[in-house]
Order: C-alpha cells, then sequence, then structure tokens
C-alpha cells in the first residue's frame, strides 16, 4: 500500500511539473518582452517572427544545469514546406568560436601547445609575417584567442556553393580564390581587444599543424562527441546525409542563393549545431567551472578560460557573471548564455539576420526563469524595421518618416544604433538601389558623425556607383576616425591604382 501511494504521488509530481513547463512555455509564446511593454501590449512569438521576418526560431531553455525545454518554430525551408524542429541544423557563425576554444585549450593541457609563446612555433605549413606593425612582438594563442592579437579581418562572407574554395593559407594570404583580405597586423599585440576572425582562423592551422588531423576530424572525435553534441559537425560542405535536417538561410524573409553559403574558415564560422547540442556544452562548460565535470577540460583550464574570454565573452551584472558568444553567418544569426553558477541559460538559433528577436526572446526567458541580476529591460523597437517598408516604396518618404518618429517619438524607437541604418543601407545596395543606399548612409552620417564605420559604408556604395573620387574621401574620412580600419586602406590603395591606371 505505501509502494502504490508513492507511485502515485510521483505521479502526480510529474504531471505537475509536466504541467508547469507547459505553462510557462504558453507564457513565452504568448507575452514576449519587447520594445513598449510599458504600454501593456502583448506580442506573441508569432508575431514577432512575422516582424522580423524570421522564418524559424529554435530553443533550449536550461535551468538547474538541464534542458528544461526546447521547441523549435516556424519553417526550416519555405520553399519546401519543411518545418523546423528541435533536431533542425543551422550555422552556429561565430558561436563556432567558443566550441573551437575548446579543442585549443585541450591541447594545451596536453602539453602540446603553450598559451603565451610564439605562434610561429607550432604553425609549420604557414609562417604569419611579422612587420613593424607588430612592433618586435610576438603573437601568442592566448592572443588568438581573446581577440588581442592585434589582428585584421572582423568577419567572413562566405562561398556560394559551387564557387571554389580557398585553402586556409590562402584565406589567411587573402589569395584567390579568397574573398577576404589577408590577416595581418593593424597594430601591436596584447594593446588592446580587436575582434579577429581572422585571428580564429590561424588557430584552426595551428590545430591541424600540430595534430596531424583535419580540423573537422579532430574537433568531432575530441570535442564533439565527449559532449554528447552528436548532430553536430564541423564539416564544410555539410554532410549530404544531413540534407534533411539543414536550416535554408534567409536575408529579410529571402533566400540565399544556393540555400546557404560554406564557411573553409571553420573554426571561426564553420559549425553546423542545433540548440540541444549547444546546450550540452553550456552545461558542461558550467560543471566544469563548478569541478563537476572533466569531459573536456578541467575546472582550473574552464575557469581560465572564462575569466580570460577564450572563445567567450563574460558579463558581470552586479557581480553575477554570464558567459556567452553571438554569431552571425551569411542568412543566420544564433546566440547562446550561461550563468557560471546557478546553472541557467539559454541557445537561440535562427535562419534570419536580425538579432532584435533574440534579444527579446533572451529577456522573456530570463524574466520567466528569474535569472539572478540579469537585467530585464524593455526594448525598443528597431527603426530600420518601422521606416523598411516605406524605404524600399520611396526612399524620400522613408526618410521622412525617420525624422517625424525621431522628433515626435524618440524614447520608442532604437535611434542610438548606427546598425539600424547601415544594415537598411546594406540591404538597398545589395537589391541594386545604390542612390537609396547612398541616401540612407547620408542619414546616418548625419546620425553619426564620429564614426568611422559609417563613412567606410557610404565609400562602398560610392565605389559601387563608380564614383571613386567621393568613395576615395569616404574611406580617408573613416581611416581619420579609425585608424585601425584595415578595409578603408586597402580600398584607397584600390582606388588609387585604378586612378593611376586611368591616367
Amino acid at each position: 500500500m505505501k509502494k502504490l501511494n508513492l507511485l502515485l504521488l510521483l505521479s502526480l509530481s510529474l504531471n505537475v511539473f509536466a504541467q508547469s513547463v507547459k505553462d510557462k512555455i504558453k507564457s513565452f509564446e504568448d507575452n514576449l518582452l519587447s520594445w513598449d511593454t510599458s504600454k501593456n501590449k502583448k506580442w506573441t512569438l508569432k508575431e514577432r517572427m512575422a516582424f522580423y521576418n524570421m522564418n524559424a526560431v529554435s530553443i533550449a531553455v536550461i535551468k538547474d544545469y538541464k534542458v528544461e525545454w526546447s521547441k523549435a518554430y516556424g519553417f526550416a525551408d519555405v520553399g519546401e514546406n519543411r518545418p523546423a524542429t528541435t533536431q533542425t541544423l543551422f550555422q552556429a557563425a561565430s558561436v563556432s568560436k567558443s566550441i573551437n576554444s575548446l579543442g585549443i585549450l585541450k591541447l594545451v593541457e596536453q602539453g602540446k601547445l603553450d598559451l603565451d609563446h610564439d605562434i610561429n612555433n607550432y604553425l609549420k605549413t604557414w609562417k604569419f609575417p611579422y612587420d613593424s606593425v607588430s612592433k618586435g612582438k610576438k603573437i601568442s594563442i592566448a592572443n588568438l584567442l581573446s581577440h588581442k592579437a592585434g589582428l585584421s579581418v572582423h568577419g567572413f562572407g562566405g562561398y556560394q556553393k559551387g564557387k571554389d574554395l580557398p585553402t586556409v593559407i590562402q584565406i589567411l594570404n587573402g589569395q584567390k580564390p579568397a574573398n577576404s583580405p589577408a590577416v595581418r597586423s593593424v597594430f601591436e599585440p596584447d594593446l588592446k581587444f580587436q575582434y579577429s576572425g581572422g585571428g580564429t582562423t590561424i588557430t584552426q592551422l595551428i590545430l591541424e599543424n600540430t595534430t596531424g588531423e583535419k580540423y573537422e576530424d579532430y574537433m568531432g572525435k575530441n570535442v564533439l562527441v565527449p559532449l554528447g553534441m552528436n548532430e553536430s559537425s564541423y564539416n564544410q560542405p555539410p554532410s549530404q546525409d544531413k540534407k534533411e535536417l539543414l536550416a535554408t538561410a534567409y536575408n529579410d524573409g529571402k533566400e540565399v542563393e544556393g540555400k546557404y553559403h560554406i564557411y573553409p574558415e571553420k573554426a571561426a564560422a564553420g559549425l553546423w549545431t542545433n540548440p540541444n547540442d549547444l546546450a550540452k556544452y553550456i552545461i558542461e562548460t558550467q560543471l566544469s567551472l563548478a569541478g563537476k565535470s572533466n569531459k573536456i577540460l578541467s575546472k582550473e583550464m574552464s575557469v581560465k578560460r572564462v575569466e580570460n574570454n577564450y572563445g567567450v565573452f563574460l558579463n558581470d551584472f552586479k557581480g553575477t557573471k554570464y558567459f556567452g558568444h553571438s554569431g552571425g553567418n551569411e542568412g543566420f544569426v544564433c546566440y547562446y548564455i550561461g550563468s557560471v553558477e546557478d546553472g541557467n541559460g539559454l541557445a537561440v538559433m535562427t535562419n534570419g539576420n536580425n538579432f532584435k528577436l533574440i534579444d527579446e526572446i533572451l529577456l522573456s526567458i530570463a524574466s520567466l526563469n528569474h535569472w539572478k541580476d540579469y537585467p530585464i529591460e524593455p526594448q525598443k523597437e528597431s527603426i530600420r524595421l518601422t521606416i523598411r517598408k516605406e524605404c524600399l516604396k520611396n526612399i524620400d518618404k522613408g526618410i521622412a518618416l525617420y525624422k517625424n518618429l525621431k522628433k515626435t517619438k524618440p524614447d520608442d524607437y532604437n535611434f542610438s544604433n548606427e546598425n539600424e541604418l547601415n544594415d537598411l543601407g546594406y540591404e538597398l545596395l545589395r537589391d541594386h538601389k545604390t542612390d537609396s543606399a547612398i541616401k540612407i548612409f547620408n542619414l546616418n552620417i548625419d546620425e553619426f558623425p564620429n564614426s568611422g564605420n559609417v563613412y567606410d559604408s557610404r565609400g562602398e556604395a560610392y565605389f559601387n556607383k563608380k564614383e571613386y573620387g567621393l568613395s576615395k574621401s569616404d574611406y580617408e574620412k573613416s581611416l581619420k576616425l579609425d585608424p585601425t580600419n584595415n578595409n578603408a586602406k586597402e580600398m584607397i590603395l584600390k582606388i588609387n591604382q585604378m586612378l593611376s591606371a586611368k591616367n
């Protein structure tokens, strides 16, 4: 009789828990925290996905060091009418760097690499070409992992399927068919932070030169499988037996040509995964930090990794720390976060190009699960998305709408981020609406006159229009505002060569 009562009590407890999680999911789906919560407007996840032109969203929520729930929404491929599931694989983009750091630090713990030695001690098939910019200082693996190597090339655009793919050495040297510039010093190492996917790509070559294995093979056997990330892979292009699981990439709802880009820069951008697999990495990191697991790294190395931002970024909110990383490839954006203590976390992956929805999802989950000290604040609406439709129809009316909203509703929209208008300008540029793009870039320069990036963007638009004098002037202004802008240096040189050839 006692045994029967115990089983009944257990069954009732499980039902209550299941109901509680089910209610929490529904609350999340029906009441997404967004920019105007102060007005008691309740947005649904479905409404926000439509607003942000997001075709698929996949989520894994972590509580007490376990996946509390996971769910996918929308379509992995709209044309194929293929729904997203929790098994659907997305490009992790720069989140790849977090998992990459585990592979590198594992070799450090095995004594095969040293964090503080010159990287050329480990590079066999290529050597980093030091010059006067590095001021005689040597770059270390620690510098590469923490983005303090003083290197160029922020990120990569990937390659359309069917195009020739460069080798890692061609990428590092900026040689065709690579579509990115050479990875070189822009200031001396260990001076300051400058994000560099180029530097992460050097770690990819270091790993291969050290182990004698292909990057994806080593990472699979020594990192992904031990973590239980069995659906994930660094294969580029992805294996065809995963074809039905791959999400298609979209930019503002438009399918990327070839369905997705290929990234031979595997360590920096090449991981295919899903939130459930990413959750296994987050939980292992949390347990390792607590000294309760060492599937990949010891507690000491995990602590060193997080505190030094080796492949992660650490945020401190009133003494409560969270580690995480975002990612954005062509047609994919994603994010993960984990608390250093308490076992809370979240992984979100999408096949779109807007981080605002991820922000709203993050705030909603943090609020629902009462994350300690995490700043829960209403988000302002995207001004880019608000004026976008008008700009596509009539650019002058779109700009007039922007100015009117800034005058009449300055607190409702995100006017403080230069990327809002910049992203809209680039969308217009991709659609070959160059004159409209230039008008948006003009507006952005008026709004952010001290940003080198906004001049760089207009310089690109003028270059596309073959107005090389105006383009050069903008790149020179950009370089004056941001002397580390390697792209501006290269474009000025390119324009000078073109103009000289004409004369």
